[in-house]
């Protein structure tokens, strides 16, 4: 027999085998998603203006920028399955976003459906994006320090006292009342109390961030902590453990999904707080440049700074999903769905 013979009859590598079966389908929902893009920047640049907008040109060139970003990423998935494994998920989602881009326009800009000054077309936007950028930045500096700052010592605090709620009787006997009383009190009804016992607006803002990302934090690892098995405590005994042992190495990790409930509640909390905070008394951020805005009737202003608040919201929790992973790995396959 032949080497060549040899050659052919030898069996292929399985990963290549299966590559030569089963060759990489194409992505239709991301030419799909071209095409939509590509709509969204045509109808931008072909439909004129009911009103004048001076960025729609702005606009468009984004568009054209977006759809061919996409388009090289479809075209190219092949050579980069790193990237399609990402961006195959978001198909239907970057579909459904021109789509809406486009009936945004039609809506407010093409057709001027839509009253002014109380509705603005994305044009509007993103020239509050690309001519009020500084204004807009320093305000989200301001407000991510206050929410971080009393995100922080809310969710440390709640977690110490939920900690000492679910260990220790005396803690229990003075603590449930006064978290029953507090815990169905919204943050903001603390306001007059606060800019009141507080020196600055600020330290008062940080004050009602911090409760209400406290609150939850502390009633979900009270439940947490309360809620463990005493078969753990009774192994660890028996093994000799000490008080301390049981506390840092049982019931805080037992506890730590209850914890992290608490901590995505508080989130959502403090940001609903943050903005009605420092829309009452601080001199920057997010909650007052919306207040700024809407007194001067400049409503895409208003909605340019709902757009990034709404983002920093999504990141961050987004932040805590990845932080949740890593530290609960250990719970990976003891779920069954």
């Amino acid at each position: 027999m032949s080497s060549e013979t040899l050659e052919l009859s030898a069996p292929l590598p399985l990963g290549a085998a299966a590559n030569a079966e089963t060759p990489p389908k194409t992505w239709w929902q991301g030419l799909i998603a071209v095409l939509a893009w590509a709509g969204a920047a045509g109808l931008t640049v072909l439909w004129p203006d009911e009103d004048t907008w001076d960025f729609t040109p702005h606009l468009a060139a984004l568009l054209a920028v977006l759809t061919v970003v996409l388009a090289a990423a479809a075209l190219t998935e092949r050579r980069l399955p790193p990237l399609s494994a990402r961006l195959r998920p978001l198909g239907p989602w970057l579909i459904a976003l021109a789509i809406l881009v486009s009936l945004w326009q039609v809506v407010t800009a093409k057709l001027g459906l839509l009253p002014r000054p109380f509705f603005h077309p994305p044009q509007s936007l993103l020239e509050v994006y690309l001519s009020d950028w500084e204004m807009l930045g320093i305000s989200v500096a301001h407000s991510l320090r206050l929410l971080l700052l009393g995100y922080a010592i809310g969710a440390s605090l709640g977690f110490i006292a939920g900690i000492g709620l679910g260990w220790s009787k005396p803690v229990a006997y003075w603590g449930h009342p006064v978290l029953r009383l507090i815990g169905p009190l919204p943050a903001t009804a603390w306001l007059p109390i606060a800019f009141f016992a507080f020196p600055s607006s600020a330290s008062a803002s940080i004050f009602l961030v911090a409760l209400a990302s406290g609150i939850p934090v502390a009633i979900l690892t009270w439940s947490g902590v309360s809620g463990v098995a005493n078969a753990y405590y009774d192994i660890a005994r028996t093994l000799g453990a000490s008080s301390r042992f049981l506390v840092f190495k049982v019931a805080i990790p037992a506890a730590m999904p209850h914890v992290f409930v608490g901590l995505f509640m508080g989130l959502g909390s403090s940001f609903a707080v943050l903005v009605v905070a420092e829309m009452l008394g601080v001199k920057a951020g997010l909650g007052w440049y919306m207040q700024w805005a809407q007194g001067w009737g400049a409503y895409g202003n208003m909605y340019a700074a709902l757009l990034v608040l709404a983002l920093m919201c999504a990141g961050l929790v987004a932040l805590l999903f990845k932080i949740r992973d890593r530290l609960l790995a250990w719970q990976k396959g003891m779920v069954r769905w």
